[in-house]
Formats: structure tokens, sequence, C-alpha cells
């Protein structure tokens, strides 16, 4: 650990692996595992590349401005590299899409952090001045860095940095508000990566891959990042692929005795879901040590349908992983070492009263992964309106101190002082309110949902995570997405309103309409039997029906915003009379 922090700077780390080991990998970038096609970069060139970069960066932008990074996962890490370089500001986005709302979304990304130029690359460069004409941005600088001549590098000279500079603005997903710019230092780099190692025991030889997106905090901080730091390589995949062969996500673990790989937990039940007994003959998964599951809310399920699934190929039910962390701290804060991971069942009915009480009746039970412990910060469980220290046992928000926790949000004094400067009641001030909600139970950490997700009906709390997934396991002919939201509907006669729980998801192709309506009916007996409420309706929807952010986050608000507008475009809607509702 002591190794990564004693570095000033990110740079100043990277460029002593340079000069340490100039002809190991840095990166290798991968197309086809099966048949070996991927390209190398080695610590040499990366350093090289990145100083010529930061040389053409500096004669055109003061130090300190923010470079707006539109690329493809292949492109990204290289003027990543080069904004630290070259004293910049990184601020990674993914590329723009082709629906108005990520297109938008990208564009009020570069407003709030002011953007000094938009870096990308030839095969991109129509794609970005058509999207930065299309949303009034013509006046931005557009940066091609892959063509022409680029100036010596050996003209650069380190800029100014330490622990304390600012290195990017991460851009939160946005799953339940407007996107707002974390600051992370390079010490917050720095720091991340020493304590996700130290936490979890990586080996110091550890090779690192994935195909989490590079502008995403998962990929970046918690996957290539670490591996650079340590003086590692990082084996990486395009998430298109991925999604269209997801065993090449396995065969690239086993093809370069990958041992650390990460992914949210729909990518795990993806893979269970798509990869065939075919494609899972004659693969190694026993050298993967950590299957590493965060970034959405963790199901037990997935992670014990996952291991029975490739138990054939040697993926050992110890690597599986859970790990919890966020964008305000840097992402990562807590997890184990390998184990078989730790689930308790916790009591349906003390939950619905935010109350952490393990049972053992296996059906009034919710199953909840621990993810481990926090070694490097205070974690404080606090009641979210009182501000309250709760005692063990109770279900509160999760805050947090420590030494990875960002700086606060771009432009944003209010935003921060709300989130990054919380007081308890009793006084003690600096902390991170995280906007989730778990419980400490023997030391670990659980987390139980987002307080902007939460539904109360009747008194009793509901995740909305709990009956997507329980929807899956009891309808197979349901897609890979849903999202569950209450609304408020219309007011009754005394003019009062109540909320309604509303069902959206998608659903496999190849459903008549009489198939669709009797699935739906299922759906409602399902979370009636399971969870106590009638859903007021259920939408089904076909496969990317579902909003989602980049990072794949289920974007419940933006799917409630569209039934309330009447936008949805259903294949089949079902409404639940008032009175079969109540």
């Amino acid at each position: 650990m002591s190794d990564v922090l004693n570095n000033p700077s990110a740079t100043q780390l990277l460029r002593n692996w340079a000069a340490d080991r100039p002809e190991q990998d840095s990166l290798i970038w991968v197309r086809d595992p099966e048949q070996g096609v991927a390209t190398h970069l080695s610590y040499a060139e990366l350093d090289a590349r990145a100083r010529q970069l930061a040389v053409l960066l500096a004669d055109r932008h003061p130090a300190g401005s923010r470079m707006l990074l539109l690329y493809p996962p292949a492109e990204f890490i290289v003027p990543f590299i080069a904004c630290l370089y070259a004293g910049m500001v990184a601020v990674p986005a993914p590329l723009p899409g082709r629906f108005a709302h990520e297109r938008r979304r990208v564009r009020a990304i570069a407003a709030d952090s002011q953007a000094g130029a938009v870096l990308t690359d030839t095969a991109n460069l129509g794609t970005v001045e058509h999207w930065a004409a299309e949303e009034g941005l013509d006046q931005l600088p557009v940066l091609v860095t892959d063509g022409g001549e680029l100036p010596d590098g050996s003209g650069w000279s380190a800029p100014s940095a330490d622990h304390g500079t600012l290195a990017l603005l991460q851009y939160t997903s946005g799953s339940t508000g407007t996107p707002k710019g974390v600051m992370i230092s390079h010490g917050n780099l720095l720091t991340n990566a020493a304590t996700l190692c130290s936490t979890l025991e990586v080996p110091r030889d550890a090779r690192f891959g994935g195909w989490a997106p590079q502008y995403h905090d998962m990929g970046l901080m918690a996957q290539t990042l670490p591996a650079l730091f340590r003086g590692s390589t990082c084996v990486l995949m395009d998430p298109t692929t991925f999604l269209k062969r997801p065993h090449y996500w396995l065969r690239m673990i086993d093809t370069y005795d990958i041992s650390w790989s990460a992914a949210p937990n729909f990518g795990y039940d993806y893979c269970s879901r798509k990869v065939t007994d075919e494609q899972i003959t004659g693969l190694d998964l026993s050298r993967w040590r950590y299957a590493v599951n965060g970034s959405e809310p963790v199901q037990a399920g997935s992670m014990t349908e996952f291991a029975k699934r490739f138990a054939s190929a040697g993926f050992r039910a110890e690597a599986a992983s859970p790990c919890y962390g966020l964008a305000e701290s840097t992402v990562f804060v807590s997890g184990a070492p390998p184990r078989v991971p730790v689930v308790t069942k916790v009591d349906s009915d003390s939950l619905a009263r935010r109350e952490f009480r393990a049972t053992t009746f296996a059906d009034r039970g919710r199953d909840l992964p621990s993810n481990g412990t926090a070694h490097d910060y205070e974690v404080a469980i606090v009641d979210p309106e009182s501000q309250e220290r709760l005692a063990a046992g109770n279900i509160g928000e999760i805050w947090l101190r420590g030494p990875s926790v960002a700086q606060g949000y771009w432009r944003d004094e209010q935003a921060t002082e709300a989130t990054f400067r919380a007081v308890t009641a009793d006084g003690e001030a600096g902390f991170l309110r995280t906007g989730d909600l778990g419980a400490v139970h023997d030391g670990e950490l659980y987390v139980t949902g987002r307080i902007k997700d939460m539904m109360i009906f009747r008194g009793r709390n509901l995740y909305p995570q709990d009956i997507e997934y329980e929807l899956r396991v009891h309808h197979p002919e349901l897609g890979n997405v849903g999202a569950v939201f209450a609304t408020t509907a219309s007011p009754h006669a005394d003019g009062d309103t109540e909320e309604s729980l509303v069902v959206t998801h998608e659903v496999q192709t190849g459903l008549d309409e009489q198939q669709l309506a009797g699935l739906a009916a299922r759906m409602k007996l399902s979370v009636s039997r399971d969870f106590g409420v009638v859903p007021a309706a259920v939408v089904l929807v076909r496969r990317g029906g579902i909003r989602r952010t980049t990072s794949g986050k289920i974007e419940r608000s933006a799917m409630r915003e569209l039934y309330v507008e009447g936008r949805l475009d259903s294949m089949h809607t079902s409404v639940t009379t008032q009175g079969a509702a109540g």
C-alpha cells in the first residue's frame, strides 16, 4: 500500500513504472480471445504517447483546463494519462449515443465542466462534430489525438501536482437525479487503488481485466488504474463485444491469466443465462480469484447461480467478491479477501421497519450479501431524517469518513456542503452522505437499497430491486432488465391521493398478445404474494425499452416520468382496477 501512496502524484508513479519495467505490457486490448487477436501497449509506449499528447495539450490550453474525453474504450486510456501528464483535468464521458437523452446528457457534462476542448479519435470525429453542432456547441474545439504528427515528447516537462491536485471530474450516473461532477484528486486515485488492493489482499502480480467501460468509475478507478498504479497489466475488452458474445469475457479471463475482473450484477446474470454448455467446455476459470460484483445492488442468488453454472469450468465459490462503493468515494469502500460469500437471511417484516434481524425461516426473509469491511473508512449508520447515529440492528443511511472521499461536486457548493460535509445530530462533522441504506452486522457492511428508490406502502418499506429480481426468478419469459417504481395515483373523491406500484419489464421476443396478458397477470400475483402489494400496472416492453445509464444502472425516475406522461412504448399494458389494487 505504501509503495503507491509514497508517490506525490499519479503522474510520477506512472513515470516510475515506465522507467522500471519499460517492456512490460501495461494494457492489452482484446478483440477476439479465441483467436488471440489483441493489441499490446508497453509501459514505455504508454509513457511516450502520453508525453507527446501532453505537449500538444499544454501548448493549447492552460494547466487545470477540463478536457472532455469522447472515445471508444480502446482509445480512451492514452488521452486520459496524457491529461494527467499535462496537468489538465480529465472529464470522462460516453460517446454521444443515438438516443436524444444520451446526447443531452453528454452536452450537460460539457457545459457543467466548462470544457476547454473535446478530445476524440479520427473514427468518431464526424459523430462528435455532428453532436456538437446539434447541441449548440459549435465553438467548442474538437481535437483529434490519433491523426497527424504529434510533437516530440522529449519537450515534455512534468506539471506541478501533488495529492491535492484535481485529476478528473467523474460525473455521476444520474440514475436518481441530475449528473454531478465528482472532483477526484491525484491523492484520491492513489489511495483508492491502495485501499482496494490491501482490503481484498490482491497479490502484487495479479492481472486485472474486464469489459466495464473506461468512462465509468468501475472500469477506470476499480480496474484499469489499480493495475497501472501497481505496475501490473490490465486486459480490456469492449463492452459491446461482451454484450454480443458474453463467453468472450470468460475466455479472455482464461487466455490472459486474469485474476481480477469486475462487473455489475447484471453481467453475471447475463453470463448465467446466455453462455452455452458448449462454450463452457474447455474453459478454465480456476485462476480467477476476484470476480468482483458491484456498481449496482448485488443479488445473492446471482452469485450462487453463476458459481453453479461455471463450477465445471473451475470457478470457485470463494472467488465471488461482492463489494460496495460509489463515485463520491473514488469508487471503493468495502470488500473482503477471497472467501465463500457471507449471506444473511433478513426477516422481511423487520426489513420493512428498517430493522436488520436475521432469520432461519426460508420463506420469510431476504438474502442479503455482506459487502465485507471498510478498513480505511469510518462507517456510521445514521437516521437520514434526524441525523442521529443508529444502534446496531437498525437500518439507516450509510455515512463515511476516509481518505478516498472526493473533494466535492464541481461548481456546486450547496450540494457539496449537503453531501460531503454532513454533521451528525451530536455534532460529528466531515461525513459523506452516500444516499444508500444499510446496516453493520457482525462487523460487516450490508446494503439494502437507495433512499431515493425506496417505496413505502401501508407503512412498509419496499425496495424495487428485490421485486425486479424475484420477478425474473419466477418468470423466465422476462428479459434481463426491469424497473419498478411508485407513482401517485389519481385523487380519490375525498381529494386524497395514494402511491401506486408500477412494474415495467423487458420481455423475451416471440410472445403473442394472449401470452403477454397471461404473463402480466402472473406477475401481479407474484408481487402480491411475495410483497403484499398489488401492482397498479404491469407494462411489458421490448428489449432496450427500460431506460438505463451508460453504466447499466436502471433509471427508475426516468421510467416513472415516461409512464406518467404516457410515452412508454409498450408491447402490453395491464392496469388493475382501483378495487383490485386496494
